[in-house]
């Protein structure tokens, strides 16, 4: 396949516009770590982004960064800790989940699919840290939006539009987005819990405690054993870990507390900021499911309360493996093998609480197939067509990545 790597953004509008025009379609490549994410596109040509790379702006006292889409996210992240800086929203890598390499990916990629990891609870998403872009639309016009501070933005936050939209409104070209400080101190107080009911209660009552939780997840014992901080994988039992971050001196006092709260749960133990740091990241990454072999792999949100029920309402007509994160409300699945992927078994399972679920991994086929995003109600789809069309009106980018048509 033809692949198309415009250097200017000047050359990738007279690309895009020339697609626009001859009626083909672009898949938009940056590290290509998340090909795999979402359905698979028909294409006519590869559009390789790499070149709008590099840091143009950093201000840490400003706590603001500029970058070209195309920026690896490890160049990013080595940047920021020069710094004592992070990316607050903690971007999930899904690389090696998805088959491939572990930091491939990009800021634009990041953005572009809106990712996050455990402190989406405390710091929110990607979308609520981007100040401001710089794209292509599927006209061929450079336009831009936003800026350096949260102020700026007036009228329609396109910013925020672009995030989460996986490449099919507009060709990323720079992004601006807020970065903070790293917490002096990390520690995770863990609790050996019977079952996923007493989990979510003690996730719940860590959340309402006024210990500043950053991080809540829970492990049953199959995935806790496989986990690559020997602390977990020898506990032997189901585990919640509860993570808390800041000055040592609060870090401290905090996790005492959380102990002597989490003491009727079961027995507690506690991790410091290395393994802290190595188990989030399992957590955040999926990696625990990483060696599932073919099973379909799903992210299931719902209300944190009703994690346990719908995960159990899942397994017992699609077994496998499960952990949750945000307290219990994302539910990490990797399901038996099945030609539709379980997906309504999965969707089903929260008719009553209301949901969204997302199909992270499957074969091509299967995803070709089945809806790999929560579909929409009919007034919010068309909402969503229309604004494809208004930024896109050729369907050049990535088309049917989001679903059908789109």
């Amino acid at each position: 396949m033809k692949t198309i790597r415009p250097e200017t953004p000047e050359q990738l509008a007279d690309a895009i516009g020339a697609a626009a025009n001859d009626g083909t379609a672009l898949s938009l490549i940056g590290g290509g770590s998340k090909t795999a994410l979402g359905r698979p596109v028909n294409v006519g040509a590869m559009l390789d982004m790499s070149a709008f790379s590099g840091i143009s702006m950093y201000e840490p006292e400003e706590m603001v960064m500029t970058a070209g889409a195309g920026t690896s996210l490890a160049e990013i992240v080595s940047t920021l800790r020069q710094s004592g800086q992070r990316l607050a929203f903690e971007p999930a890598d899904f690389g090696s989940l998805l088959g491939g390499a572990a930091e491939q990916g990009t800021i634009g990629g990041v953005f572009s699919c809106n990712l996050c990891g455990p402190r989406r609870m405390q710091a929110g998403a990607a979308r609520d840290h981007i100040f401001g872009f710089q794209a292509v639309n599927g006209r061929g016009e450079l336009f831009k939006s936003g800026g350096r501070v949260v102020k700026n933005v007036t009228g329609f936050d396109l910013s925020k539009l672009m995030a989460g939209a996986y490449g099919t409104l507009a060709a990323l070209t720079e992004v601006t987005f807020r970065v903070l400080p790293v917490a002096e101190k990390t520690r995770t107080v863990l609790v050996s819990v019977k079952d996923d009911e007493t989990a979510i209660k003690a996730m719940t009552a860590a959340m309402q405690s006024p210990y500043d939780v950053s991080g809540a997840a829970h492990l049953p014992a199959d995935v806790a054993a496989i986990s690559g901080v020997s602390y977990v994988a020898s506990a032997g039992s189901a585990v919640t870990a509860l993570r808390v971050e800041g000055t040592e001196a609060s870090v401290a006092f905090r996790c005492n507390a959380l102990r002597d709260l989490m003491a009727p749960f079961g027995s507690v133990e506690e991790l410091h900021t290395a393994n802290s740091e190595a188990l989030w990241a399992e957590v955040r990454d999926g990696a625990f499911l990483v060696g599932a072999g073919e099973r379909p792999v799903w992210q299931v949100s719902v209300p944190p309360n009703d994690g346990a029920a719908v995960a159990a309402r899942i397994l017992r007509d699609a077994p496998g493996h499960h952990y949750y994160d945000w307290a219990g409300g994302l539910i990490w699945l990797a399901l038996e093998p099945r030609d539709d992927a379980g997906h309504e078994t999965v969707r089903s399972a929260f008719n009553e609480c209301g949901g969204h679920a997302t199909l992270i991994r499957a074969e091509e086929s299967i995803r070709a197939s089945v809806p790999v995003f929560q579909p929409l109600p009919a007034p919010m789809e068309a909402l969503t067509r229309r604004l494809k069309y208004a930024f896109d009106p050729k369907g050049v980018f990535n088309p049917g990545r989001l679903a059908e048509g789109r």
